[in-house]
């Protein structure tokens, strides 16, 4: 017998759906709106949850790596009545089991019931409890858990692994820890940095070099590929890698096997490739600017990371961690924080992520170094200032002034929760930059992209969250044509 939830607004549905479950041996219970499901399912342990799309608070889709990131790890089961194609595309992106378009026969809904709870006790049956070591990876939001249980997954095999996400998100932190984690551990973990490779040396730098092969070439010197052998090769922003060489590292790919500049004689490298890059890989295949059979190859199991803003939840403890290690590399106390020290943190869009947090901090740390709690003042000044603009924007929004200093407000109106009100704010600055996206691109996909600095899929996740859409994917030659 499962515990199985159902997130539906149509409690007739959820009846009919209670009773198929139950007549087949399942417990189940159901919620009528969202934000009811999701407290439902960190409250209990649920295996499966059946979801709706449309829901009177919000899109079930946005909340697959939520659900998915309960201590239970549910599969989710999509179940709508405006099914889509870019929908169901989403729901499998996301993570969900399976999209079943209403109505739909008993029988229908339980064969996806059946075969997730198979899939869920051969993973059980079959898996060991080994700790996965998160080599810094700080934080428990949904979205980073979601792509830590992507990175032990991985972890299990010699896979291809292709991570994406902004500048700043720790793409190279998590390359590290699935080495870390694999097999592989005790062999070598060779980073190529694809944006620093000289074009003219770039040849002997991975596939090396024998005596004499060029001026300068004094001793016959191992490539990269060949210092990986046995362990990992990390292709950091792989977007860059030169056009002239995607062929001949597609090779290597394939057959592991490279010869080196100069050399009459073929080498082999046994590594296990990942990748990494923050721009939009299909994107630049559609332009011939990288090749599709290459993104193919090192794409087999792509692992997206989520930006900073969309996980604030972990700025405290981000915060915590990394002035806890830098005030013992200084060899000072430990500093204690005000609560509006994270308040303003948290009101930051971070649009260099991580690595954006931890050099204010590296700031802020020097700033107070011999104070023994940290305030906003020692928060650089662009910080705070773009605190203050959105503490009076708050204000400004529902028509309030601030009151003069040591006078108490007026208004009797009661005020949401702070978690409550950012988000409606943030969501409400978020649907107007969309619209305005969508607005300048002309309904133009690829034009949208490159305005946002969006991958496809991203933008069409903001798209559905706002009710948003455009109508056409034309390549810029396209475009200049109908010019």
């Amino acid at each position: 017998m499962a515990s199985i939830l159902i997130i539906e607004d149509e409690s007739g549905i959820c009846r009919l759906l209670t009773q198929i479950l139950r007549k087949a041996g399942h417990e189940s219970s159901y919620c009528l709106t969202l934000a009811d499901g999701l407290r439902e399912v960190f409250a209990k342990p649920y295996e499966i949850v059946l979801l709706d799309v449309q829901l009177p608070d919000g899109n079930g889709l946005d909340a697959i790596g939520k659900i998915k990131g309960a201590s239970s790890t549910p599969e989710v089961i999509i179940l709508t009545g405006s099914g889509s194609p870019d929908g169901a595309e989403s729901a499998i992106r996301w993570g969900a089991w399976d999209y079943i378009e209403k109505p739909a026969s008993p029988k229908k809904i339980l064969l996806p019931v059946i075969r997730a709870l198979e899939y869920r006790s051969a993973k059980i049956s079959k898996s060991q409890l080994v700790t996965l070591d998160r080599h810094e990876i700080i934080g428990d939001a949904p979205a980073i858990r979601t792509c830590i249980y992507y990175l032990a997954q991985a972890s299990r095999s010699d896979v291809n692994v292709l991570i994406t996400g902004e500048t700043g998100t720790g793409k190279e932190l998590f390359a590290r820890a699935l080495h870390t984690n694999s097999p592989r551990r005790t062999k070598p973990f060779v980073v190529v940095d694809c944006a620093a490779l000289p074009e003219s040396i770039v040849e002997s730098l991975l596939f090396g070099h024998e005596k004499g092969a060029f001026t300068g070439a004094d001793k016959s010197t191992d490539g990269m590929i060949k210092q990986a052998h046995g362990g990992t090769l990390f292709l950091d922003e792989v977007g860059e890698l030169p056009q002239s060489l995607q062929k001949a590292f597609l090779r290597v790919l394939q057959e592991h096997r490279f010869r080196p500049v100069g050399s009459k004689h073929e080498e082999t490298s046994e590594f296990r490739l990942i990748a990494a890059t923050n721009r939009d890989l299909d994107q630049m295949a559609a332009a011939e600017t990288f090749r599709k059979d290459l993104l193919f190859r090192i794409r087999s199991f792509p692992i997206e990371l989520p930006p900073l803003r969309e996980r604030r939840q972990d700025i405290r403890q981000l915060t915590t961690h990394y002035l806890a290690k830098a005030c013992g590399k200084a060899r000072i106390p430990t500093k204690g924080f005000s609560p509006d020290f994270f308040e303003t943190l948290e009101t930051h869009d971070w649009p260099g992520n991580v690595r954006e947090l931890f050099g204010v901090l590296q700031s802020a740390l020097a700033s107070g170094y011999d104070d023994p709690i940290l305030y906003p003042l020692h928060l650089p000044v662009e910080i705070r200032a773009k605190a203050a603009r959105f503490f009076l924007s708050n204000r400004a929004v529902h028509g309030k002034k601030s009151a003069p200093p040591g006078e108490r407000p007026c208004s009797n109106e009661p005020l949401p929760l702070f978690e409550q009100y950012r988000k409606m704010l943030l969501e409400n600055g978020e649907k107007k930059y969309f619209s305005e996206i969508v607005s300048r691109a002309g309904g133009n996909v690829l034009e949208a992209c490159s305005i946002s600095g969006l991958s496809r899929s991203r933008l069409y996740h903001f798209l559905r969250k706002h009710d948003l859409s455009v109508c056409k994917e034309t390549t810029p030659a396209e475009s200049a044509d109908e010019q």
